[in-house]
């Protein structure tokens, strides 16, 4: 995995062999990252990143120049993993917190300009995952809500669903 663009452009993160996650692909988070360059300028940024795996779009975020970004992952073995890179990396804005992500949204009071939310393709709450973040008030007026997921799943009928981008096999609802 590496980092795309930004302060740590170029560099590779080693994933273990071993990890159960799967790292969103360079060519999806690339054309994702063109996207929200139109749109948002990085610097300053309140970034929420829910299932946060192998840390490939909170790295992403950080690297770009948000001001904060806030990783939310469960596994401790993946915690862990995410707080080698960020200390070999000399990250000061991220922060990991191990904790499930639906708990830490409905308990949460930051509020964040984008939240993304990368789950396992075969998790059986993902059609409840948009009205879940949306309605837990952690995002600002103007923010983005960004589901990663796969073709199985379609929210264009969701009342605040903006678009929806595919890269291959990955797909990126996006809600405002």
């Amino acid at each position: 995995m590496r980092i795309i663009s930004g302060t740590y452009k170029g560099r590779h993160i080693p994933v273990p062999s071993s990890f159960r996650a799967r790292p969103t692909t360079d060519f999806s988070r690339e054309g994702l990252f063109n996207v929200l360059a139109n749109i948002y300028d990085f610097d300053g940024l309140s970034v929420l990143d829910l299932f946060a795996g192998t840390g490939s779009i909170g790295f992403e975020f950080a690297s770009r120049g948000a001001a904060e970004v806030d990783m939310i992952e469960i596994d401790s073995r993946t915690t862990r993993f995410l707080q080698r890179t960020i200390r070999n990396l000399g990250m000061k804005n991220v922060r990991i917190i191990r904790s499930d992500a639906m708990k830490f949204i409905k308990h949460s009071h930051t509020r964040y300009d984008i939240v993304f939310a990368d789950p396992p393709y075969d998790l059986e709450i993902i059609p409840e995952i948009p009205g879940r973040v949306l309605e837990a008030g952690i995002l600002v007026d103007e923010g983005w809500f960004i589901l990663e997921h796969g073709k199985n799943n379609s929210f264009s009928t969701h009342p605040r669903f903006l678009e929806l981008r595919k890269y291959g096999s990955v797909h990126f609802s996006i809600f405002g």
